[in-house]
């Protein structure tokens, strides 16, 4: 999420960024102005907390440049510009197709285009959701719902504390991960068939190092001319619809 995209909706002042808290809004990240730690700031900050936003500290002269009305009061907020689902959103939209899960993560996709696109092809092959890190990763802005075309109406997206926590929790409920990589197996001879979870790396960086080890398996799409990789959501996309072929979709 970046706080530079004019894309990204913001709250400003105190009452304002309180009361969507207390009204569970969904919020990206919270800036407060370096120090500012006592009366209402202190109540924000731990609201915050409590409910897993990030939170960062920053000069008053970044918020004053960040500020659109003018009269931050110390406190802005970035939200998202659709609401948030959950994992279990996800499993139970599985059940109540009778499919078996078919789930998309990100790890570290910058680009809300990028993820839009994503979120558009997901939707398309029948997945049932797409999960996406809180940090160093993009959120929903008015720019990945324009790129979804429609899609986030559609499909949940859920924005989790930890990756890696999360690959875990899925394996536990009976559910295979798998990486896309460039050193991976051929995605045509991957098991790719029952219950999974698809993990897309970011542009350019692919896949983090833990995030690869907890995966159960890895797959490469077979490149046949001299470029040798694919922008992210192209790749997802590919993948993607491999799964679906699999699935009988």
């Amino acid at each position: 999420m970046n706080e530079d995209n004019p894309e990204n909706l913001q709250l400003e002042g105190r009452n304002a960024v309180l009361e969507a808290l207390r009204g569970g809004r969904a919020i990206d990240k919270l800036m407060v102005k370096t120090g500012e730690k006592e009366g209402s700031i202190r109540q924000l900050i731990a609201k915050a907390r409590e409910a897993g936003i990030v939170v960062s500290e920053s000069p008053k002269e970044r918020l004053d440049a960040l500020s659109k009305t003018g009269r931050h009061q110390g406190v802005i907020a970035f939200c998202a510009a659709h609401e948030y689902g959950t994992v279990e959103d996800m499993l139970e939209l599985a059940k109540s197709r009778g499919q078996e899960p078919f789930i998309i993560m990100l790890d570290g996709v910058a680009d809300p285009r990028n993820l839009g696109a994503i979120i558009r092809s997901a939707e398309a092959a029948g997945a049932h959701g797409c999960i996406v890190p809180k940090r160093r990763s993009a959120g929903i802005t008015e720019l990945t719902v324009k790129a979804s075309a429609g899609a986030v109406e559609y499909l949940p997206v859920a924005r989790v504390g930890n990756l890696v926590h999360t690959i875990e929790d899925l394996k536990k409920r009976g559910i295979w991960v798998c990486g896309a990589a460039m050193d991976g197996q051929s995605l045509y001879d991957a098991p790719l068939e029952g219950p999974v979870a698809l993990v897309v790396g970011g542009e350019g960086g692919g896949l983090g190092r833990l995030i690869t080890e907890k995966c159960d398996f890895t797959v490469a799409i077979p490149m046949k001319g001299r470029i040798t990789s694919l922008n992210a959501s192209v790749a997802a996309a590919v993948i993607m619809y491999e799964i679906a072929r699999r699935r009988g979709g």
